[in-house]
């Protein structure tokens, strides 16, 4: 599929790294890409999601797609920005990890930066993979059954990882190099 048909969902809510959110909608939309940012019901403004920069709030984002509204079957690949708020939160959202371990289960690719790989652990999607992810919780995905490597952004069958926003540049061309080469025969997740 070319990178100009595809249809991406960004997954977020409020307190997501500005630019981990940002530099990737951005710079798939500029390819060519339909980009939706889809959050959560349970946000401060129902129309956008607040970022974090540099240790203080950043600035709003709008959503496109409410996440009750959002289906897998509808794009074609997932997007999971970092910051330490934005996954956590998502993590105890059922119906956020439930959207997650669906692009997981159907082969579709996954790219998660930062913080962001909590929500692979989370889904179930991690174990036995090659990842990255920022160096504070290396061990939680190493204790997920990863197999964690410290690299700009490591992909094991369309699930691509990346550390920091430094990496940011070679994660959106992996997301776009994933995409299209379509989808990949994952081994279907064991439910959690």
């Amino acid at each position: 599929m070319k990178i100009e048909n595809a249809k991406i969902l960004i997954l977020a809510t409020d307190g997501f790294e500005q630019s981990e959110l940002e530099v990737p909608r951005e710079k798939l939309k500029e390819a060519g890409a339909l980009v939706h940012v889809v959050g959560p019901k349970d946000r401060k403004d129902k129309k956008s999601i607040t970022g974090w920069k540099d240790g203080n709030w950043g600035k709003p984002v709008d959503v496109d797609r409410e996440l009750a509204d959002a289906s897998e079957s509808f794009y074609d690949a997932l997007v999971l920005p970092g910051g330490v708020i934005n996954p956590d939160k998502l993590r105890a959202n059922e119906e956020a990890v439930a959207l997650i371990r669906e692009f997981l289960n159907s082969g579709k690719p996954v790219a998660a930066i930062c913080h962001g790989p909590w929500l692979l652990i989370e889904a179930n999607g991690i174990r036995g993979r090659k990842a990255t992810s920022y160096k504070s919780i290396k061990q939680d995905l190493i204790n997920a059954g990863a197999d964690w490597h410290d690299e700009a952004v490591v992909t094991d069958q369309g699930i691509i990882t990346s550390r920091s926003p430094e990496d940011l540049v070679p994660f959106v061309a992996k997301i776009i190099e994933e995409v299209e080469e379509g989808k990949h025969d994952r081994a279907e997740l064991a439910a959690a």
